[in-house]
C-alpha cells in the first residue's frame, strides 16, 4: 500500500471571517494523481498556499514526508536573454548547483562526489528530457534557442509550466494549466500527467483531463475534503447517488418528525398519554438532523438569437490573409451556412485565429474575394477581450456603454442572463472572478444577436457547469458557430463539422474529434511546431542582429561546444564502465549503466543538433 504523501488533518482557516475550511481532512497516498474540484471561491487555490505553507492555518495541520518537494507554476517565466531551454535546466536547482560546483572544485572526494551524483540523476540526458517537453508546449529546436524575452506572457507560462514538469517534484500542484495552452498542448500534458512518477494534485475544469489523466477526484465543498475513487465522471455518478440516498434519508426523517410532533401535538395535554408523549418529545431531542443536500445552482447563458438569412451567409473564393506582406492562410474556398457549428482544428501557430480574425473582419484579405451577406452582424470572444475590459468600470457600466437608450432594468436583465446576478452588476470589473469577467466578455460578444458567432478559446475560466451552459446555449443558438478550443468535451457536444488548418490551408477533416486526438498522440502529425509559419502566438527574432546579439550568438555556441565535449568524456568513462566484464556478474547493475548509456547517446545527439543550429544562427547573423 502506498505511503501517504500529503496528510491533511482537520484543518480550518478562514479569509476576513468567512470560513473557507472547518475540520476538513484528506490523505494522498503517494504517487497518486488527484482532480481538485469544487464551486468558484470555494478555496481551491487556498488549498495549495496551504499546502505550501505560503498562508497559515486557523487550526488542524498539514504534513508531508520529511525533505519532500513541493513544485507548482506561481507565475511566467522572467522575460531575460537566458535561453528557453536553459531556463527550464535551471529550474532542477540540484542539478544546477552541481554542474557550477563542478567547475569550481578541486577535492578529488567531491569531485567524485559530484560526478557520481550528476550521474544519479541522470543530469547527462536533462537537455534532451527538458527539450521533449518543451517540444510536447509548442516550442520547436529554434525557439527553444531563443530568449525568453522573445516571447509572450502566455508563452512564457508555458516555460515556467515545462520548468516544473522538468524539475519533477515530489508533489506537483497544478492550477487550470491549460488556460494557457492549446488543444494540441493540453492533450500532451494529459499524457505527460499519468506518466508523471511521482504525486499530482491538479486544479481543473477541463472535463477531458479530469477523466483521462488522474485516478481520483478530491471534492471541496461545504468547507470539507472528500476523497473520490475514479474521474469525473465517475465522482459526478457516485456523488449524484449519495446525494439521492442523502434527500431520501432527509425525506423519511421528516416524516418520522411530523409523526411524533403530530403525536405530541394532540395529546402531550391528557394525562393519560403524557408519559408516552414525553418519551417522543425526548425522541425528537434525540434526532441528528438529515440535512437535505442543496439544489445545485442551475446556471444558463442567455443569447439572444438572430433573424434567418440566406445561405450562404460568408463565401471565400481563392482569399488569403496574413500579417504585413506575409500570408499566413492561402488559396481558401470556403462557405459558412447560418446553421453550421463548425470547430478549427490544427497545431498552435498554423493559423487558426488568423481565419478567426478574418472572418470577425478584423483582418483583410491579401487576395482573393470574400463575399458576406448583407447587414451580417458577427460576434467575436478571444481570449485578449477578457483583458480588454475596464476593470474601473463595472458590468452595468459595460453594458450602458453599448446600450446607452436602454432601461436599467433591460441592462441588468441582460447581465442576470449570463448569470452576473445584481451583486456582479454593481461590482468593478477588477474585483471580478476570471469566468465572471469570461461572462460579461460572452455577453458583449453576443449583444447583437450576431448570425455568426466566433469563439476562440471561450472556456478559460469558466467552471464545468459553465462550460456545460455554454455548450446548451451553442446548440440553441440559431447563428452559425466557429469555435476554437482546447476542450474536447465542449468541441464534442457542439461541433458537426471539423476544419483542419494546416499548412497554410484550410480543409474539411474526413474522422472525429476521437479520430483526430489519436492523429495528435500518434507523433504522425505534421512536425512544425507553434511559430513555424506564423508571427500571431510569438514574435518573429530580429532580422538584423545588433553586435551584442552576435556576442551572445557566440557564446551560444562555446557553451553548446562545451556539452558535446562534457557528454563526450561522459560516454567515454561509460564505455570504460560497460567494458568491465565484472559488471555482468549483477544482471540489474549491468542494465542500469546500459540505460544510462543510451541515455547519453541521445543527449549527445541532441547536444550535436543545438551545437549545429547554434552555428547556423551564427553563421546567418554574421552574413547578415
Amino acid at each position: 500500500m502506498p505511503r501517504p504523501m500529503l496528510h491533511i488533518d482537520d484543518i480550518s482557516y478562514s479569509i476576513q471571517g468567512r470560513p473557507l475550511f472547518v475540520g476538513a481532512s484528506a490523505t494522498v497516498p503517494e504517487g497518486h494523481k488527484i482532480g481538485l474540484v469544487g464551486p468558484n471561491g470555494a478555496g481551491k487555490t487556498t488549498l495549495f498556499k496551504l499546502i505550501r505553507g505560503e498562508l497559515a492555518l486557523d487550526g488542524g495541520a498539514i504534513s508531508l514526508p520529511t525533505r519532500a518537494r513541493i513544485g507548482g507554476v506561481a507565475q511566467e517565466s522572467a522575460a531575460t536573454a537566458r535561453s528557453v531551454l536553459d531556463t527550464v535546466l535551471d529550474a532542477d536547482q540540484e542539478r544546477a548547483a552541481l554542474l557550477a560546483e563542478a567547475t569550481t572544485a578541486t577535492d578529488p572526494h567531491r569531485i567524485a562526489d559530484i560526478q557520481n551524483r550528476l550521474t544519479d540523476i541522470d543530469a547527462w540526458s536533462a537537455e534532451a528530457r527538458a527539450a521533449t517537453i518543451l517540444d510536447g508546449l509548442g516550442f520547436d529546436t529554434a525557439d527553444q534557442a531563443r530568449p525568453t524575452s522573445d516571447f509572450s506572457g502566455g508563452w512564457r507560462m508555458r516555460v515556467a509550466l515545462a520548468g516544473v514538469l522538468f524539475a519533477q517534484p515530489d508533489l506537483l500542484l497544478l492550477d487550470e494549466p491549460t488556460n494557457y495552452l492549446d488543444l494540441e498542448g493540453a492533450l500532451w500534458l494529459e499524457g505527460y500527467l499519468a506518466r508523471y512518477p511521482h504525486t499530482v494534485i491538479i486544479i481543473s475544469h477541463d472535463r477531458g483531463l479530469l477523466n483521462r489523466a488522474v485516478g481520483h477526484i478530491l471534492h471541496l465543498e461545504d468547507k470539507k475534503l472528500t476523497l473520490y475513487t475514479g474521474g469525473y465522471d465517475s465522482f459526478t455518478r457516485i456523488r449524484a447517488e449519495k446525494r439521492a440516498l442523502q434527500a431520501a434519508e432527509a425525506r423519511k426523517q421528516a416524516d418520522r418528525r411530523a409523526h411524533l410532533q403530530s403525536f405530541v401535538d394532540r395529546f402531550g395535554a391528557k394525562a393519560s398519554k403524557a408519559r408516552q408523549a414525553q418519551a417522543r418529545v425526548k425522541a425528537l431531542a434525540k434526532m441528528e438532523p438529515i440535512t437535505a443536500p442543496e439544489e445545485a445552482k442551475f446556471f444558463r447563458f442567455t443569447f439572444p438569437q438572430p433573424e434567418e438569412m440566406s445561405p450562404p451567409i460568408v463565401a471565400m473564393e481563392g482569399v488569403s490573409v496574413g500579417y504585413d506582406d506575409r500570408a499566413v492562410l492561402k488559396k481558401l474556398a470556403l462557405r459558412i451556412d447560418q446553421d453550421d457549428r463548425i470547430a478549427l482544428l490544427g497545431r498552435n501557430g498554423q493559423g487558426k485565429s488568423t481565419l478567426s480574425k478574418l472572418l470577425a473582419e478584423r483582418l483583410g484579405t491579401m487576395a482573393g474575394k470574400i463575399t458576406r451577406s448583407s447587414k451580417l452582424r458577427v460576434g467575436y470572444f478571444a481570449q485578449h477581450q477578457v483583458d480588454e475590459l475596464h476593470l474601473d468600470e463595472t458590468p452595468l457600466d459595460h453594458i450602458r456603454s453599448v446600450r446607452p437608450n436602454e432601461g436599467q432594468a433591460k441592462q441588468r436583465a441582460r447581465l442576470a442572463g449570463f448569470g452576473l446576478m445584481e451583486a456582479q452588476a454593481e461590482t468593478k470589473v477588477g474585483q471580478l472572478s476570471g469566468g465572471q469577467k469570461a461572462r460579461l466578455s460572452l455577453l458583449l460578444a453576443t449583444i447583437d444577436a450576431p448570425h455568426l458567432l466566433i469563439l476562440d478559446e471561450p472556456t478559460n475560466h469558466l467552471d464545468i457547469e459553465s462550460r456545460e451552459a455554454l455548450s446548451e446555449a451553442l446548440n440553441d443558438y440559431t447563428g452559425a458557430v466557429v469555435l476554437v478550443s482546447h476542450d474536447m468535451h465542449l468541441l464534442g457536444l457542439v461541433a458537426d463539422r471539423l476544419w483542419l488548418v494546416k499548412d497554410g490551408a484550410v480543409a474539411p477533416y474526413e474522422g472525429d474529434l476521437d479520430d483526430y486526438r489519436k492523429f495528435l498522440l500518434s507523433g504522425d502529425a505534421p512536425a512544425e511546431k507553434a511559430g513555424a509559419t506564423t508571427p500571431e502566438p510569438k514574435p518573429a527574432a530580429p532580422k538584423k542582429p545588433s553586435r551584442d546579439a552576435v556576442l551572445a550568438l557566440r557564446a551560444d555556441v562555446r557553451k553548446s561546444e562545451e556539452r558535446v565535449q562534457k557528454l563526450t568524456e561522459m560516454m567515454g568513462k561509460l564505455d570504460v564502465k560497460l567494458a568491465d566484464p565484472g559488471l555482468y556478474n549483477d544482471p540489474y547493475e549491468a542494465e542500469k549503466w546500459g540505460k544510462k548509456r543510451a541515455e547519453a547517446v541521445r543527449a549527445l545527439a541532441f547536444a550535436e543538433e543545438l551545437w549545429m543550429a547554434a552555428l547556423e544562427k551564427l553563421d546567418a547573423a554574421e552574413k547578415g
